[in-house]
């Protein structure tokens, strides 16, 4: 019998029940790929994370990923949730000020933000963003998404974007226009499984509100049918914004999006773009997280 330590926390968030919750495993080197497929089914979140051990001298833990249906490189909640818990529940905090992750995307730096000894924020640097176009017809993606073709934005291209794993950008008018959103999840599904696409991220500048910009992600290619608050996603779309010129390429920018809030788990993510050249900025992406539960697996 192995006893495995299991948690359940809630990330980009400080209040229990809303941002993403991530599935957080510690104790993963006991288990085969197959049965951390296995458990991340079981517990049925959008995310699970395995923690392992490290045999890289600048790799302090190896981490994977698994939806309920397939493994994936890179998954932004899951890492917030985890150093969250590291931070906090096994209080690593006390004793460094961060942890370098090994993903299947490459090598994550994470750091924590404390006041007064508490931890306020997790903040990750991911992977070089890259991007890269994709032919689209407009009508069919406008039935594939389930938002009016009149509601989507022309202002903007339309592409694929990366930091970690491919997210297909859809820029839209207003808020409303996203959360009235009804896509066609087979079709979405199959479309994204042909171009090897994680993600379909609809996003909308909010300059009336008090975040910037105002997401919803959908990602039934691999197991999801929308993914609530979405750290890999709006780490690319940042890098997208700063690689096209949207924000400023010669100053550092700092975002607040939200995003849950159609599905009743709104969240916030701070995302900074930090000039590194004109196709390389550096990406991070902030947030806080609470643990929900605590439990153990038998197996």
């Amino acid at each position: 019998m192995r006893n495995i330590r299991v948690y359940h926390v809630d990330a980009f968030t400080d209040q229990p029940f809303t941002g993403n919750t991530a599935g957080v495993v510690l104790d993963a080197e006991q288990l085969t790929g197959e049965e951390m497929q296995k458990i991340a089914r079981e517990l049925n979140l959008s995310e699970s994370i395995f923690l392992l051990p490290s045999d890289q001298a600048d790799i302090d833990y190896k981490v994977r990923y698994f939806t309920p249906t397939e493994e994936i490189p890179f998954c932004g909640h899951a890492t917030i949730g985890l150093t969250w818990l590291l931070a906090t529940e096994l209080g690593l905090s006390q004793q460094q000020d961060g942890v370098v992750l090994g993903t299947g995307a490459g090598a994550i730096p994470v750091v924590w933000h404390q006041e007064n000894g508490y931890v306020q924020r997790v903040e990750m640097t991911q992977i070089t963003p890259q991007i890269k176009a994709l032919p689209v017809d407009l009508q069919a993606l406008s039935q594939m998404i389930g938002v009016p073709v009149d509601a989507i934005d022309p202002a903007y291209p339309i592409q694929l974007a990366y930091t970690g794993n491919w997210h297909l950008l859809i820029p839209v008018h207003t808020q409303q226009a996203i959360d009235q959103a009804n896509p066609d999840l087979i079709a979405l599904s199959q479309h994204n499984r042909q171009h090897q696409i994680a993600t379909t991220h609809l996003y909308t500048f909010t300059p009336d509100q008090e975040y910037d910009l105002y997401t919803r992600d959908f990602a039934p290619a691999i197991g999801i049918a929308e993914d609530p608050v979405t750290g890999a996603a709006n780490g690319a779309l940042t890098g997208f914004l700063y690689v096209n010129g949207i924000i400023p390429q010669d100053q550092t920018t700092t975002l607040k999006i939200a995003q849950g809030h159609a599905i009743g788990r709104p969240g916030l993510l701070y995302v900074q773009a930090i000039p590194n050249g004109v196709d390389t900025p550096i990406i991070k992406v902030a947030g806080a997280a609470t643990i929900t539960i605590r439990g153990e697996l038998s197996i």
